[in-house]
């Protein structure tokens, strides 16, 4: 990935060999990931400098991934600016608006994390309120929420984008009760965090951001000790065009997937679910197929391999997408093709066993066949599918990808 930090000494560079620079102690960094936001980020600046002199020590750190001239407008509105202010721009936005903020903490050393939006739907006169609410109360998480009183969503456009928002919300919450105990707003964009809560989470891969809610992220991985929250009215746009769409709709529902199914538990119910949804192709195959006129016996193992595709994709997009890179996509699926008609191969001999050896009935051993192959699969996928290879053939697999 390329990548032009600006002003080149802003922020120290991690690649560098040295480590980042904090601006002192009770210093804050003020993150703000911008996407073509060229007609906002003069304005924003401009209110920032009202509100953050005569505070902590800060500075801005803009994550870039626009493909228009706000890098640009960025560097001419600093120049009046107290604080220092640098671009980060990203030729390759991965992971989206929550990549941009992860690789923003990876660059900065200071003892407060502020993320907000460059639209100015984040009001920035609340930003040493956000950092004082932390140092008050010994949060580590302090989250500005549109759901305290005196508190408004009122900056989203339309009944649709409010009910989307809602329903995200109590989605969002019901999936991870305790993780999100004390945040009204998990979906909010605005929050402080301090650097001692993230210990560890950025330089390691505990963070894996896909799309726009890196708050969820972050409380759902990271687990602050103590959260705070202070009410906040969410703003119009100022200028611009809102950037969430369908698509990034879609990639916050395969993110709560991916953040539910993190423990193995999870991951093997999630897998369990995700193979008893494949007996629905399976079963429309074999109907489509008998039909056609196909011996029912041939149209029976095709069909198996409808649901084996059904279950793939689901797997691949639910529960190991984070694990996708440790092996080309035709490896993936050669093996998981292998193991899902291996497994019928492996009951059958199962239910003899527990019959003739053990006296089970036919039911009894027939269930217990089918729980005994299912752990056994699930284990054989995670193990020689999804799981990182030994260093020689990563590295085999790396000199493969350059040449």
């Amino acid at each position: 990935m390329s990548e032009d930090l600006w002003p080149p000494h802003a922020l120290d560079h991690p690649d560098a060999g040295t480590p980042p620079r904090a601006p002192g102690t009770g210093g804050v960094t003020l993150i703000i990931p911008t996407f073509n936001e060229a007609a906002n980020v003069a304005e924003l600046l401009r209110r920032l400098r009202e509100v953050l002199p005569g505070g902590p020590p800060c500075e801005v750190l803009f994550v870039d991934d626009s493909t228009d001239d706000t890098p640009s407008l960025i560097e001419k509105a600093a120049s009046d600016c107290p604080f220092p202010v640098a671009v980060l721009h990203r030729d390759t936005p991965s992971g989206g608006l929550g990549g941009a903020v992860v690789e923003g903490i990876a660059r900065t050393g200071s003892d407060w994390i502020v993320v907000m939006d460059a639209d100015l739907q984040h009001p920035p006169r609340l930003v040493p309120e956000l950092v004082g609410e932390g140092e008050r109360t010994g949060a580590d998480l302090v989250v500005a929420s549109r759901y305290l009183p005196g508190g408004s969503r009122a900056g989203l456009a339309g009944g649709y984008r409010v009910a989307v928002s809602r329903a995200a919300t109590w989605l969002a919450k019901g999936l991870f009760p305790r993780a999100l105990r004390g945040i009204s707003d998990p979906m909010s964009g605005f929050f402080a965090m301090r650097r001692s809560a993230l210990t560890g989470a950025v330089t390691g891969e505990a963070l894996k951001p896909l799309g726009y809610k890196i708050l969820l992220e972050l409380a759902v991985r990271c687990r602050p000790r103590k959260t705070a929250e202070v009410p906040f009215v969410f703003q119009d746009r100022f200028a611009g065009e809102s950037k969430s769409t369908a698509r990034e709709g879609l990639r916050f529902l395969t993110h709560l997937a991916a953040l539910r199914s993190a423990s193995p538990l999870a991951r093997m119910i999630g897998f369990g679910l995700i193979g008893l949804s494949g007996f629905v192709p399976n079963l429309l195959a074999l109907w489509l197929l008998t039909h056609a006129g196909m011996q029912y016996l041939a149209a029976e193992v095709v069909a198996n391999q409808a649901g084996v595709l059904w279950n793939f994709l689901l797997i691949e997009s639910l529960l190991f997408r984070d694990r996708r890179r440790h092996r080309h996509w035709a490896d993936r699926v050669g093996r998981f093709t292998l193991l899902a008609n291996a497994d019928l191969l492996l009951r059958i001999p199962l239910i003899a066993l527990f019959v003739d050896r053990f006296g089970l009935g036919i039911l009894p051993a027939t269930a217990l066949a089918l729980v005994t192959t299912f752990v056994v699969r699930f284990a054989a996928t995670e193990a020689l599918v999804y799981l990182p290879r030994g260093p020689r053939a990563a590295a085999r697999t790396r000199t493969t990808t350059r040449s």
